[in-house]
């Protein structure tokens, strides 16, 4: 009987009870634990408020089968010496892969969440704890175990079989993702500390991240029994191709660091740099992206901002001064332009009252004498050349209204040493 697999022996303990005039209490027993399990399940989640947090939205999801496993066990340890609980046996190991696969997406769903593979992943991986629980269960894993580790290879110096190397896989990937699943922790943490920088926010988050990833991955590979020194030569290789061929990439991922640190650039500035400008919108560790009002958005490299000129329209405060200058006749009220200028820039709702909209006569030209309407707003990342468009309209329509005349150019040609006319 001890050669028998562990299937086989359940499968005949499953059949044995099936004949047995008490099984029917071992299913009962079972769906009142399924019932049971899903009740508390829908009382836990209904407990949850608007916002609990991602430990809340963890708990919901495991609440029914860690509850089901629980119960099963339960039940085990108090009808056992009573009856037969094969069916019950069989159950617990598969309310804990079921707790397993939901954790793992779960934790997946959280580090990736735009993800949109989730959906087939969380089959996949469905399937393949499924599949391991039969192969542990049917005591076949020992057998699959024995053949990938006859399949071998050398990495350096080291001796390395297909199981070591599926079962760091395995390791790292879980490692790997349980880090992600605490930056993201750590992020939804920062994002909600109003008194600390955003800028700050965002290199703590990266910081985090980048750190708990190599933490997760060395401490992975160690678990697994894999020597790191195994990876001297890789990442030798790694340190000369960032030396030389990767040195634009890695300069403007210190440049990132630079420009969030010393928060020259943060999220919401209006900035031109060269003939691009645009409100920045994010900083990533590569590039910063500057949209302007028109849709448009460009990608600057962050080498770019450190190395050159950046026109930083609000890096002290928002406040930003446009004028536009109109021609008027000699004839004209310059007083009375004036006030109509100044009076249609207060009307606008953009338009801030202090320092208030000034007219500033700035040239006595051929045809027309210019004034220059000076005015100031405090939000130019909603555009600014709708709002000096909206003033000019309101110029003219004011003007037509009060008959200053706005002129055009006028040139008088004379003809000298005329011939005269013949006879």
């Amino acid at each position: 009987m001890s050669e028998k697999s562990q299937a086989l022996r359940l499968i005949n303990d499953l059949l044995a009870d099936f004949r047995d005039p008490d099984f029917v209490w071992q299913v009962v027993a079972l769906v009142g634990c399924i019932v049971l399990a899903a009740l508390i399940a829908t009382w836990w989640r209904s407990r949850r408020t608007e916002g609990a947090g991602r430990l809340s939205d963890a708990s919901s999801r495991l609440a029914f089968p860690l509850t089901g496993m629980l119960l099963t066990g339960i039940t085990i340890a108090t009808l056992g010496s009573l009856i037969h609980l094969n069916l019950l046996k069989l159950a617990m190991p598969l309310f804990g892969s079921m707790a397993l696969v939901r954790g793992v997406v779960f934790v997946l769903r959280q580090a990736f969440p735009r993800a949109t593979w989730l959906a087939a992943w969380e089959r996949i991986i469905a399937m393949i704890v499924w599949g391991w629980l039969a192969l542990y269960i049917t005591d076949l894993a020992p057998f699959v175990i024995d053949a990938m580790e006859a399949v071998q290879f050398h990495v350096g110096k080291q001796h390395v079989d297909l199981w070591t190397v599926l079962r760091a896989v395995a390791t790292i990937f879980l490692t790997v993702v349980f880090a992600l699943w605490i930056a993201g922790v750590i992020e939804a943490k920062l994002m909600h500390v109003e008194s600390l920088d955003a800028n700050l926010r965002i290199v703590g988050v990266r910081v985090a991240k980048a750190g708990l990833t190599v933490i997760a991955i060395l401490a992975s590979l160690g678990l697994v029994g894999i020597d790191m020194t195994a990876l001297s030569v890789f990442t030798g290789a790694l340190g000369v191709g960032l030396g030389f061929g990767l040195q634009k990439i890695a300069s403007n991922y210190v440049s990132g660091f630079i420009i969030l640190l010393d928060r020259s650039i943060r999220i919401g500035n209006v900035v031109q740099v060269g003939a691009d400008a645009g409100e920045v919108t994010q900083i990533t560790t590569r590039y910063t992206v500057l949209k302007n009002p028109g849709g448009s958005e460009f990608i600057v490299p962050n080498e770019t901002l450190i190395s050159s000129t950046v026109q930083n329209q609000t890096y002290s405060n928002a406040q930003l001064r446009l004028t536009t200058t109109v021609g008027v006749s000699y004839d004209s009220d310059l007083d009375l332009a004036a006030r109509l200028m100044t009076e249609v820039a207060t009307a606008q709702e953009r338009v801030l009252a202090e320092p208030p909209p000034r007219v500033l006569l700035t040239q006595f030209a051929d045809s027309s004498i210019n004034l220059e309407l000076g005015f100031w707003i405090d939000d130019p990342e909603k555009g600014k050349g709708n709002i000096v468009s909206d003033i000019n309209f309101a110029i003219w329509r004011a003007f037509k209204a009060n008959g200053v005349v706005i002129p055009f150019p006028q040139r008088e040609v004379r003809l000298l040493n005329e011939p005269a006319a013949s006879t």
